[in-house]
Formats: C-alpha cells, sequence, structure tokens
C-alpha cells in the first residue's frame, strides 16, 4: 500500500456478498484511482459466513490499497461501520455499502465538493427512489417523517449511509459513546458544516438485500429509542387515555345501572379488559427498550471484536479460513 499516509479512506460493510464483491473492485479502483489522491479501501467483513474473507484476500493480493478488517462475529451494519471509521486513516472518509446501489462515481463529487466549500459533511442524496417497491418507498418515506420529527429537520430527506466526513467529522463520531450508533441520525446532530450530492439509486449488483423488513424495523426502533424520550412520553398519554376510557366507561355503567337497563353480558368487559391488557404491555415493551439500553451500556462490552486487519497483520488465505 505504500508508507503515503491516505488522502481519501472508503469504509465498506460487508456481510456475506461473495457474489458481488468482484463487481465492486471492478467499478470502484477505476473511479478511485482516477482521483489522484493517496487512498485506502477499508473492506470490514463483519463475521461473514461464506466465501467473503476468501474473495477478500484474493482482491487484497490484486489491489494494494485495498486493507481488510475482520471481525469475530457478526455485529450488525452500523458497528461494521463504526469499525471502519475508526481504523480509517484518510483525512476525508466516505462510507459506502458495498452492494453498488450508491453509485461510487458520486464520491469524486463529494470530494470536490467537501474541498471547494470547506465541508466536513457531505451526504448522499437520493434523487428518487424508483428502483425500491412501492412498500419499501411508503416505510422509506414514513422513517424519514419521523425522524426529522425526532431529530430535527437537519436529517437529510432520504439521505442513508453513503456520505463523506472530514477528519473532524469522524473523531467527534469516534468519541461519542453510542452502544447502538445510527449515523443518519448522529451525523446531523454534530451540527457540522454540511452539503450534498444528488444521485440515482441504482439496482443491487448481485446478491440479495441484507436489510429485510426485520432489520428495517429495528433500525427504526433504534433510532427513535437511541435519540429520543419521546415514546416515554407517548406511554404516559396512552395511560391518560385510558384512564379517561375507563372513566367514560364507569359512567356509562352507572347511567345504565340506574336506569334499569342492565343487559347480563361480557363483550363490554371483555373489550375493556383486553384494551387495559394492551395498553399496559405496550407501555412496559417501551419501558423495556430503555432498561435495555442502560443495561447494555452497564455491561460495558464492546459492540465488536476486531480478529484481524491487514495493515498491521500479514495473514494467509489459511489463517483466514481457520477462523470461518
Amino acid at each position: 500500500m505504500g508508507s503515503e499516509a491516505p488522502r481519501l479512506s472508503v469504509v465498506v460493510p460487508v456481510f456475506n456478498e461473495e457474489e458481488v464483491l468482484p463487481l465492486f473492485a471492478e467499478r470502484v479502483r477505476p473511479v478511485l484511482d482516477g482521483l489522484l489522491v493517496p487512498y485506502e479501501v477499508v473492506a470490514v467483513d463483519d463475521g461473514s459466513r461464506d466465501s467473503t474473507p476468501i474473495v477478500l484476500d484474493w482482491l487484497r493480493r490484486r489491489w494494494p490499497e485495498l486493507r481488510v478488517v475482520r471481525l469475530r462475529r457478526n455485529s450488525g451494519h452500523q458497528n461494521a461501520l463504526t469499525a471502519g471509521l475508526r481504523r480509517a486513516r484518510g483525512a476525508y472518509v466516505v462510507s459506502i455499502d458495498v452492494d453498488l446501489q450508491d453509485p461510487p462515481e458520486a464520491i469524486g463529487d463529494m470530494l470536490r465538493l467537501a474541498q471547494d466549500a470547506n465541508l466536513d459533511v457531505v451526504h448522499g442524496v437520493r434523487a428518487d427512489r424508483s428502483t425500491d417497491s412501492p412498500f419499501k418507498r411508503w416505510t422509506a418515506g414514513l422513517y424519514y417523517r419521523l425522524m426529522r420529527r425526532v431529530a430535527g429537520t437537519a436529517v437529510p430527506h432520504n439521505a442513508g449511509d453513503f456520505r463523506l466526513l472530514s477528519r473532524t467529522a469522524v473523531d467527534a463520531l469516534t468519541e461519542l459513546p453510542e452502544q447502538l450508533p445510527v449515523y443518519r441520525l448522529l451525523v446531523p446532530w454534530l451540527g457540522l458544516p454540511s452539503g450534498e450530492v444528488t444521485y440515482t439509486r441504482e439496482e443491487r449488483a448481485a446478491g440479495r438485500s441484507k436489510y429485510p423488513l426485520a432489520k428495517m424495523i429495528r433500525l427504526a426502533l433504534d433510532s427513535v429509542v437511541g435519540f429520543s424520550a419521546a415514546p416515554l412520553r407517548v406511554a404516559t398519554w396512552l395511560g391518560v387515555l385510558g384512564i379517561a376510557l375507563c372513566g367514560v366507561l364507569a359512567l356509562a355503567g352507572g347511567a345504565a345501572y340506574l336506569s334499569g337497563n342492565v343487559v347480563p353480558g361480557w363483550t363490554s368487559l371483555l373489550v375493556a379488559v383486553l384494551f387495559l391488557g394492551a395498553l399496559q404491555l405496550l407501555c412496559l415493551g417501551l419501558l423495556g427498550e430503555y432498561v435495555a439500553r442502560i443495561f447494555t451500556t452497564l455491561q460495558g462490552r464492546p459492540a465488536y471484536v476486531v480478529a484481524f486487519d491487514s495493515v498491521s497483520e500479514n495473514e494467509s488465505i489459511e489463517d483466514v479460513l481457520c477462523q470461518l
């Protein structure tokens, strides 16, 4: 890789992406070589269970600027991104997914904008989501509207984890004591000078999406719980609403008793019990999310464990195979 410190680092979280990795390298390397600046590509293998480590080792031997960081177990996309940010050495750091839905050709535009306008953050903003399904477009729109209500209008609409950060921004992010970071909210929260580069989102180059509905829901929950106490207040207001409804039912029952129109039955009672039970469970669940975060923080366990870094360790392909 040479002794010259990289000007640009490109962080790429990778999990079970054996099919798309050669396509990623084939498309990204000419783009980065054409920028004419020293660079490194930090591929963070998030505990892949397929042939991803072998493909990464094969690519590293042919691409000197490729750096491989392997985590011992699957720690999640945001934690893999954290590992890459902490180990990136460039004055500017770009994060991008390996699936090529975010065009690497936009990296040059991001870098030029950051240098010309002296910006610390450049968000990649999707011009449209035509490649997504109608359901995903609807849920994504709902997510960003909710996040702007929770975290403020500084959150760019349709901006994911494709962004450029200055060294100042990276250092500020890695100093935060976040156990479950959501960078699409944390980065705007820093309040650093920022800009945007728009692009058209493409189809996945190969393989399957690693963000199914369950993970999307988990991300939304982490975003809300990790950035706002609003759900606790919602639980309080739901309790007030439940008390009010019970009061109305009590008054209605008293009026029926006084008028002599009491009809034996269990439907109304069953509905009231089920409603109050569901309300209590919802409030307990919301409270449990916050208690779980406190518990995780007090445990003090690292969010990820690095098995090796190709910059500091000269591992052979046999060593990689032994860790699978």
